[in-house]
């Protein structure tokens, strides 16, 4: 059985503007909001999870939170994420590939308004015999 990726990570919530914003202490550049705190929970480890999700050594975790200095519209609260579950979830997302074709079939294509992209992914998976209902099922669940 594959061990889980299970980080946690501590982010300052401020209510502001009718709304909160999410900062995490040890992930500089990472933030988040939600209208409710529930909202910015859920986004903040979806935001924590994009930033983490190519990394493979991760930032330290700040455990002694009794330092951190906050304002009265200010909350900490730890927030966990199972990344290998997260990477899971989007692990369909698309990746550049470059190619080469002649000029001329280049040329034709463009004039037909051909969708390069869709084009070839139709093509591989034709190739590779695979069928595009099973994987649109798959990306889904």
């Amino acid at each position: 059985m594959k061990s889980k990726l299970f980080l946690t990570y501590p982010a300052i919530f401020t209510f502001e503007d009718n709304q909160y914003w999410v900062e995490f202490i040890d992930l500089k550049g990472c933030f988040s909001s939600g209208n409710t705190l529930q909202e910015a929970m859920e986004n903040s480890k979806e935001a924590m999870g994009l930033f983490l999700e190519d990394l493979t050594e991760f930032p330290e975790c700040t455990t002694d939170i009794k330092k951190i200095k906050l304002n009265d519209n200010q909350i900490v609260s730890f927030v966990s994420i199972d990344l290998e579950e997260h990477r899971k979830k989007y692990e369909n997302k698309s990746v550049k590939k470059t190619l080469s074709i002649p000029a001329w079939l280049n040329t034709l294509a463009e004039k037909e308004h051909v969708n390069f992209s869709k084009l070839l992914q139709s093509a591989l998976m034709e190739k590779l015999n695979i069928n595009k209902s099973i994987v649109e099922k798959s990306s889904r669940e």
